[in-house]
């Protein structure tokens, strides 16, 4: 059956099947290798988007602009202070009007509740930059990523995931790996778990059960062995500087080291990392919490630059699956 996805708001990819989710990865390589052989086809020529940023960004924001540029569009950005949505205009107003100017819409904040108004009211595509129940984008790039460097398909992958299990990205690797099929395990605090989203976690593990995927939450470090990947991901998201000292104490155990990849038992494990990440302490933050005797990093510098790492890959591929999105969505 062909698929098509034209005039489709990008939510999350629980909205997605499996076969419409393979279309979206096939063609992001298509696209990749295209640019690569310089063959241009402005798809989306004549076309307007906007950028809603409430969180910052340098890989969400470069990756919609490029991508979108690349195809012919133009783009407007437009940050918290740039425009009136939700302080002086309703956000249902605000999204009727950009529905008007703008062929789809970006947004990229906090409340996943945002992101679906905005694709309710506005009469247009509304895409998913991150909120912080979900990160759709990023997983499509990941799953491009391990493609390009795991011989295995999808549904023989096993994804393991250290750290926070209650975030964004935990989250959205349930729900992608659930749909594709795959073997994903979020590795945490038994009190984190405890903390999780029992609707997602109710809903990915019955999609898991109908694709033959397999979600699993666990303390046990055991869960390591065979994994084809070991994803990290930062211990305190944006807005959660408070929290810092306590998570670091707490996630400190599964900080990914060279302990952690020998730990699978799979020489060929990759190590992917959705960025920006404390590897080191050459960022303001990490030496500034150094210097109180906290040490942030969710993985040691051996590992970040070392030969599982394809963070970059992956980094790049945030770009041609965002494209791949634009163009199934409201290209020509």
């Amino acid at each position: 059956m062909a698929v098509n996805l034209k005039g489709r708001s990008f939510l999350t990819l629980q909205d997605f099947t499996p076969e419409e989710i393979r279309y979206l990865l096939d063609l992001g390589h298509d696209l990749k290798t295209k640019r690569r052989a310089g063959i241009h086809a402005p798809t989306m020529k004549g076309k307007h988007i906007v950028l809603l940023f409430e969180k910052t960004s340098t890989r969400t924001r470069c990756s919609f602009e490029v991508a979108a540029t690349q195809e012919g569009a133009h783009v407007t950005y437009l940050d918290a202070g740039s425009s009136q949505m939700g302080k002086k205009e309703s956000l249902e107003d605000s999204a009727k009007v950009l529905g008007r100017f703008f062929d789809g819409i970006e947004y990229r904040g906090y409340d996943q509740k945002v992101v679906e108004d905005l694709a309710k009211f506005a009469g247009v595509p509304v895409w998913n930059g991150l909120t912080d129940a979900d990160h759709p984008t990023q997983i499509l790039a990941d799953m491009m990523t391990i493609e390009e460097h795991c011989a295995k398909p999808l549904n023989k992958v096993k994804v393991v995931f250290p750290g926070d299990v209650r975030n964004n990205m935990c989250y959205a690797w349930m729900i992608g790996a659930a749909k594709m099929g795959m073997h994903f395990v979020g590795l945490g605090p038994e009190s984190l778990a405890k903390e999780m989203d029992q609707k997602i976690v109710k809903e990915t593990f019955e999609t898991a059960r109908q694709t033959g995927g397999l979600i699993e939450i666990t303390d046990d470090k055991s869960c390591l062995k065979d994994a084809d990947v070991i994803y990290g991901d930062i211990w305190a998201s944006m807005g959660e500087e408070a929290l810092i000292p306590e998570r670091a104490k707490l996630l400190t155990p599964y900080r990914v080291t060279e302990e952690t990849l020998e730990a699978t038992g799979n020489k060929d494990v990759l190590y992917l990392h959705c960025l920006p990440s404390f590897h080191d302490f050459e960022t303001k933050m990490a030496k500034e919490w150094k210097e109180k005797g906290v040490d942030i990093r969710e993985a040691t510098d051996e590992v970040f630059r070392g030969k599982h790492s394809v963070v970059f890959d992956e980094a790049e591929n945030r770009m041609h699956s965002i494209k791949a999105i634009l163009v199934a969505t409201i290209g020509k």
